[in-house]
């Protein structure tokens, strides 16, 4: 009994580790986008994306305030003034090629204009709409 406790424990452990390290791995935006639309089981929907970007919410902010209203420009945070790269893939190439810094940066900005974390649908809108764009 004491040893298959130490397995189970070992296991999940194990299942832990891999599960960072695929967080951690490098991705593509189209791989990203692709995992948010399976995850909210919809097509994303690139003016979706568009509208989500420029709206305020019902709040103060919303993600144009801080990323200009063309994300292929620099943007620049709304209450610190630091400058902030480019959103959209195509003028930033390390843009979304991390899925937990991905992350980390979605729970953190959908917090400031949301109130809340983005759905998996939002993401995906969001990100269809960034990947589209040229600079």
């Amino acid at each position: 009994m004491h040893r298959q406790h130490r397995f189970t424990a070992f296991t999940a452990a194990a299942a832990a580790v891999l599960t960072s390290a695929a967080m951690a791995a490098p991705t593509t935006p189209q791989a990203l986008l692709e995992s948010y639309a399976q995850a909210a089981a919809t097509r994303p929907d690139a003016k979706a994306g568009e509208n989500f970007f420029n709206a305020t919410h019902g709040r103060e902010w919303s993600c144009a305030s801080c990323h200009t209203a063309n994300p292929t420009r620099p943007g620049k945070h709304a209450s610190t003034g630091k400058a902030i790269q480019p959103l959209a893939p195509a003028a930033e190439s390390v843009r979304f090629t991390d899925a937990a810094k991905s992350e980390k940066w979605f729970r953190r900005n959908c917090n400031d204009v949301l109130a809340r974390e983005c759905t998996p649908g939002e993401k995906a809108n969001l990100l269809a709409w960034l990947v589209s764009l040229k600079p």
